[in-house]
């Protein structure tokens, strides 16, 4: 696996005496960050990858967002008010917010923002279909008028993730989000310093001395963003023994998401503490791609349920310690009061690659090549897409790895086109917690074909039941309804689930301010 030639001296590194390197002078002011992905495209709209997910939250600010408990507050409003039983909402924006060029937020940069957000987002998608109209009032007030009452709408304008509804300026917002913008001026704490920018390397980002920060107390993404540092370093080196090695030597501060095998390791080192921040896991998932052969056909997608084996895929990348990872997992997350175990002997009966075979052979299988994304410089998918890629091999199928870094991947997996023609047929797909709670925000859920997110898959029945969800009364009959969106996955199958599993994060002693959530490197401090 290649390495980055980014940091010096990391041959003596891992023996030599850690000193803090940057505990001087203006070094100080820098932090220096290995995220869990490089930052492949500076559009938020472009990915619903992390790593471009968390550049987003650096540069630009949501309306709304979730605090420590998850609960939403006001971002860049001040407040909000509903009228005419739920159909008319105004938000009213914070009084001196602005974006990087200098130019005042507004009103209407706020309504093609939303605009440009809905046409893509899964639950933007439905806020969308049951809105008559929207305008902006005056430079500070926007308003909603909806068709149909839209419960989520805190929740819809203050996703934290997958795709966050972040504010551009207008000009940006009018642009058709599937032609990602290549220019960044944000509405956020850190401006993006495209001229430091190494495609596959680095992102650079420099605090924004104009920002107005939320005036509560941080908290997560509900309360103010505060940028202490000046200058912040997403420094991406697929190694991850080189990541540890120079989190040691005191050459980076802090390693988003710590190889597995690594933390006994990082633990035993004084000056750095390993813990949980994302206390919602991580969900791994075999997508098909339904447009093209073989996985157009549902019955050779459920072929794979005589052998998929989760803890295979789990002890993988975990190993055997059971308190990192479950298996058992089926719609939803274990923190989700909709998690259920509806059919879920589908994945934990007997396991039996015969089985597959012979179902696949009842299908009318015809050994075509199936063609599997395989990012080999992002470790967990690298090694989930190993195990997945011989699963599908000893189950039957003429299976394949795809081999490239993790932009390419991204590139391609956007691709409709056939197999042969630079598309694929399957993948790995990893989600946080946070994006899976409900049948509103899983993406992977959503079955309104091309409209979907990428696989495509159709299924009448899952979307009309994730509609029933939306408008369900209470908690009892979302959870009912759930149950039946599972039993639905079951026998549609847009993916199968391949278990539950908890990242740790790793920084240097002196690094405070973290908010428990998500992992992001805001409001931190050094000292």
């Amino acid at each position: 696996m290649r390495r980055r030639t980014l940091l010096s001296g990391l041959a003596a590194a891992a023996t030599a005496p850690c000193m803090p390197a940057l505990a001087q002078g203006a070094a100080a002011t820098t932090f220096r960050y290995m995220p869990q992905a490089d930052v492949t495209a500076v559009d938020p709209m472009s990915t619903t990858s992390y790593g471009v997910r968390n550049h987003g939250h650096m540069c630009w600010d949501t309306l709304y967002g979730p605090d420590e408990n998850f609960e939403m507050r006001p971002q860049l409003c001040e407040g909000h008010v509903v009228e005419d039983d739920g159909l008319r909402w105004v938000f009213t924006l914070r009084e001196g917010i602005r974006f990087h060029d200098n130019e005042p937020i507004r009103a209407a940069d706020a309504v093609a923002s939303i605009a440009r957000w809905s046409a893509r987002d899964t639950l933007g998608q439905t806020l969308r279909a049951r809105t008559e109209g929207m305008r902006a009032l005056d430079d500070r007030r926007v308003e909603i008028r909806l068709k149909q009452r839209f419960g989520p709408m805190l929740e819809a304008l203050g996703k934290p993730s997958s795709y966050p509804c972040f504010v551009y300026p207008e000009r940006f917002a009018t642009v058709d989000p599937a032609r990602p913008f290549t220019e960044v001026v944000g509405s956020g704490p850190y401006r993006f310093v495209a001229e430091e920018r190494l495609s596959g390397a680095r992102a650079v980002y420099r605090r924004f001395e104009g920002y107005v920060p939320n005036p509560r107390p941080p908290s997560l993404l509900g309360g103010a963003k505060i940028g202490h540092f000046e200058r912040v370093e997403f420094n991406w080196i697929p190694d991850p023994g080189t990541v540890a090695a120079a989190l040691q030597a005191g050459e980076i501060d802090m390693y988003e998401q710590v190889a597995p095998d690594l933390r006994a390791v990082l633990r035993r080192h004084r000056d750095i503490v390993v813990d949980r921040i994302d206390t919602g896991g991580t969900i791994a998932h075999l997508r098909f791609n339904h447009l093209h052969p073989p996985f157009d056909n549902p019955a050779i997608r459920r072929a794979l349920l005589h052998s998929i084996n989760q803890s295979d895929y789990m002890t993988s990348i975990m190993g055997d310690d059971r308190s990192l990872w479950t298996d058992g997992i089926g719609a939803f997350p274990t923190a989700s009061p909709l998690a259920n175990d509806e059919g879920i002997q589908a994945l934990m009966g007997p396991r039996s690659f015969d089985a597959a075979r012979e179902a696949l052979r009842a299908a009318g299988y015809a050994n075509e090549r199936v063609i599997v994304l395989h990012p080999t410089d992002v470790v967990n998918n690298n090694a989930l897409t190993t195990v997945a890629v011989d699963a599908l091999k000893r189950s039957g199928l003429n299976a394949e790895s795809a081999t490239s870094d993790w932009g390419t991947v991204l590139q391609r997996r956007s691709r409709q086109e056939p197999p042969g023609q630079g598309g694929w047929n399957a993948l790995i797909v990893l989600f946080g917690g946070i994006d899976l709670g409900n049948p509103g925000v899983h993406p992977l859920l959503r079955a309104n074909g091309r409209q979907a997110w990428f696989g495509w898959p159709t299924s009448p029945t899952l979307e009309a039941l994730r509609e029933g969800w939306l408008g369900a009364p209470n908690l009892d009959a979302q959870k009912a309804i759930a149950r039946r969106i599972q039993a639905a996955l079951w026998q549609d199958l847009p993916h199968i689930p391949l278990g539950q599993y908890f990242i740790h994060a790793a920084w240097r002693r002196n690094i405070t301010g973290h908010q428990k959530g998500m992992t992001l490197p805001i409001n931190l401090r050094r000292g």
